[in-house]
This record gives structure tokens, sequence and C-alpha cells, in this order.
């Protein structure tokens, strides 16, 4: 009730209510001191094209192509179900990314703090006091109440650099959940990659161990029938002893990755066990990755884009701090009413009003208005630095992914032509053992070669998918069709 009573006495406060509502237009003519932000222009000179699909060979299985880059949800060229729905998974739960999300949300709460500062503060005020002589007599009461408003006018633009900068921030903190997006949805592909290579080469060493200890058997036989000798005996059991002993370091790497892969779905370390313990194919590679070209790369990763605006930011923040040099102008004005009974209070015999501008310009600071321009053109020359290495670095993540994925197909290939020569290798060696023309050391030799090549070949299939998932990672995609991801709660 008293409040209105105030504001029913405001409204005929014509001049404050004027001045007040033409304050806009004067700041909105006013200046922004500092320098104007232009797009960054990196000093790298971006190459036509890219060096690393220069080296794939003439007949490799997957070729990466400079054709415009699909790489919205890149996993599903994988063609692996289970992948997909841990990657979809992922995008809902993951902490980092709702931490990101959570960050975008203080950027965007931050920005609207400084953008008050752009308009005035009102408050109700109400004091009730009591008083009276040390000595002995009348005490008397005193009731006041009243309305005070500020407005600091931001004629050489402080106010709105600072909401510039803030609104730069923003946009930097939407690019880092794009980004956060890229890194988890490629570091679930790359754990799922692993756990299907682990098992792979598990497979690989039970089925060759599998065949050891029946040769181990066989030795054993003949060397109760007087073919063979204990030394046979002693390598054949050796050579099952050697492979069964690949097996728990493979198995414990297996069930770590699990871990970590869980973790990453924000669940507890075991919960994928049972879901993943039935062994599967690691997922193969398209016949043609179209990557794009270089040039499309600024746009594309988050990275780059946010330290683009961390760079805006850094550079309205320069003029925040040179508005410093000039005046501060600001309107005050306070309604009030006083009395020394609270009946009666807000009659207009009571009341008072006051209005008027101020304005303060420092004259000397020691030096600290010119140490703090100095400090944000600091901090816009790193920002700018930042970004010049943000951009080199993704050009090398893309071509040493580039050059890997290539390379690595090349190896592959040959690997799997010495398992084919191995098992030749250990065919013969079989044969001449059992009609007695070769010794025994030669199958074992042959059975420790083709294992040894069998695993290297289930580790160059999975540092194929591992590395094409790295170079999706590094040319920014799987961002485009969810920009904010916004996880379960």
């Amino acid at each position: 009730m008293m409040g209105a009573r105030i504001l029913r006495r405001l409204r005929g406060c014509t001049g404050l209510c004027v001045t007040l509502l033409g304050a806009p237009v004067l700041l909105m003519a006013g200046c922004m001191v500092g320098p104007d932000y232009h797009p960054t222009k990196t000093e790298t000179k971006l190459p036509d094209a890219w060096d690393g699909t220069t080296v794939a060979g003439p007949v490799q299985p997957s070729v990466a192509t400079t054709e415009v880059a699909q790489l919205s949800e890149w996993w599903n060229v994988l063609n692996d179900p289970k992948l997909t729905q841990l990657v979809t998974d992922s995008l809902k739960a993951n902490l980092d990314l709702r931490t990101a999300i959570s960050a975008l949300r203080k950027a965007r709460a931050t920005r609207d703090v400084t953008a008050s500062g752009f308009w005035p503060t009102v408050n109700a005020t109400g004091a009730y006091s009591r008083s009276g002589p040390l000595g002995g007599g009348r005490a008397a009461d005193l009731f006041q109440d009243g309305l005070s408003a500020s407005w600091q006018l931001d004629f050489f633009g402080s106010t709105r650099r600072a909401i510039e900068s803030a609104d730069a921030n923003v946009e930097a903190a939407g690019e880092n959940i794009r980004n956060v997006l890229i890194t988890v949805a490629a570091e679930v592909a790359t754990d799922y990659v692993n756990v299907r290579g682990f098992q792979q080469r598990i497979q690989v060493a039970n089925d060759n161990l599998k065949a050891e200890q029946h040769t181990a058997e066989l030795t054993r036989q003949k060397f109760q029938g007087g073919l063979a000798t204990a030394l046979d005996v002693a390598n054949a059991e050796a050579a099952v002893a050697t492979t069964e002993a690949t097996i728990p370091p493979l198995e414990t790497s297996e069930r770590q990755t699990i871990y970590a892969l869980s973790v990453l779905l924000a669940r507890p370390p075991a919960a994928l066990k049972e879901e993943l313990s039935v062994p599967g194919p690691i997922p193969q590679a398209p016949a043609r990755v179209p990557v794009g070209l270089p040039s499309a790369l600024l746009q594309r990763r988050p990275d780059i884009r946010q330290s683009e605006a961390l760079v805006h930011a850094a550079t309205a923040q320069i003029g925040v701090e040179v508005a410093q040099w000039y005046p501060q102008f600001s309107l005050t004005g306070n309604l009030g009413f006083e009395s020394d009974a609270l009946r009666g209070l807000l009659r207009s015999d009571n009341g008072s009003w006051s209005l008027g501008p101020s304005v303060t310009w420092p004259i000397f600071t020691a030096g600290r208005i010119a140490a703090n321009v100095e400090v944000q053109n600091a901090a816009q020359e790193q920002a700018l630095l930042a970004y010049q290495k943000t951009v080199l670095t993704a050009l090398q993540e893309v071509e040493s992914a580039l050059v890997a994925f290539a390379l690595e197909q090349r190896h592959r290939q040959l690997l799997d032509q010495a398992v084919k020569s191995n098992t030749r290798a250990l065919d013969l060696a079989t044969q001449l053992y059992t009609i007695g023309v070769n010794d025994f050391l030669s199958v074992i030799v042959a059975q420790q070669a083709l294992l040894s090549t069998q695993d290297a070949l289930q580790q160059s299939n999975q540092a194929i998918a591992v590395d094409l998932i790295a170079l999706y990672n590094a040319l920014g995609g799987g961002w485009e069709s969810k920009p904010e991801a916004q996880p379960q709660q």
C-alpha cells in the first residue's frame, strides 16, 4: 500500500520521467571508444589441397578424396549399429558435454549481468529511528520512506563494449559445446573400435593356442613312440605357454577400455561389460572418404571458431578500458518522505525530491588506466596468437590423420600377404616334420611367425578404423545437426 502511494507521488515528477526516458536517445548518439572488431584473418596461407590425399596407392581399399565432406553423424558410415547407439547415448549423457552446456548457461547469465549496467537502477528505501537526549527527556520517532534512482550514462561505450565482449564469450561457449561434442563422439568410437580390436586379437591368440596345443599333443605321442625327442616336447610346450601368456594382457586392455567407454556414457565402469562381452568385428572404413578442401576447415572446426570469438571478446575489452580515460556521466533522482508519525507520512508536505546529473573525470590515477589498456592489448595479442596456433594445429591434425589412414592401409595389405605366406610356411613345416624331413624347431618358428603376423594384421585393422575416426575428428565432423545437444539431466 505504501509503495503504491509513493509511485502515485512519483507520477507527478514529470521532469524526472522525461529525463530518464530521453536518456537512451543521448546514449545511442554517444560513441564507442576502442578498436572495432573485424573478422580475424589467419596469417597461414591455406594449401589448395590436402597433401595427405596424394599418399593413397592405386589399389588402396579406402581412399580420401577432395569431394565435399559429409561429416554430420559420421559414425554412421562405419555401419555398426552398436557403435551408433553408443555415440548417440553419449551425446545425451556425457558429463563433459553437460559441463560445457552449463558453461554456456553461465556465459549467457554473465552477459545479462553485464547488460543490466546499461539501464538505470531504482531502489525503494524505508527507515525508522527513535532518538532522545542522554540526560532524559522526551524521545522522538522518525519515519522515512522513498525511492532513489541512478543511471550511469554510457556516452563513451564502456558498457556497450562490455556487452559486446560478453556476447563474444557466449559465442565461444557455444562453440566449445560443439568442440566437446566432436571430441566425445571420437573418444566413444575410438574406445569401441579398440574393444573390438582387443577381442579380435584374443580370438587370434586362442585359435593359435588350440593349434599349438594340438601340435604339442602330437609331439608327446611321437615322443612316446620314439619318433620325437624330449627337446621337441619341451619346445612344443614352451610355444603353448608363450601363446597363452599373451592372452591375459589383452583381456586386461579389453576390460579397461570397456570401463573407459562406460564412463564416457556417464555410467558405472562395469555397466557395458555384459553388453560388449560378445566379440564383434572391427568396423571397416568405407571405400571413399570425402574430406573437402583446406579452405573449409576454418568454418567447420568449432575450436577455430571458438578461438576467433575469444579474439573478439578480447578486442572489445580494450574499449572497456579505453573508456575509463573519459568522463563518466550519471543521473540521480530521489523522492522521499520524512515524518515523526507513521500516519500521514506520505502527505505532500512531508515529501521532497531531487534530480540532477553528476560527472567524474579521472585526473590522476598513477598510470592505472594506461596499464589496464596495455593489459587488454596484450590479452588481445595472445588471443590472436592462440587463433593462429589453433589454425596450424588443425591443419596438422588433418594431414597427420590422412597420411596415417593411407599408409596404414598399405601396411595392412603387406601384413595380409605375410599372413598368407606364413600360413603356407606352417603347413609345409608341419608336413615336413611329420614325414621326418625337418626338425620340430621349424614348426615352432613357423607357428610363432604366423601368430605374430595375424596379431599385427588385427592391430592394423584396428589402427585403420582409429585413424579414420581421428580424420573425422580433425575435420570437425559430428556437430552440424546438433549445434547445442541437450544431455539428459
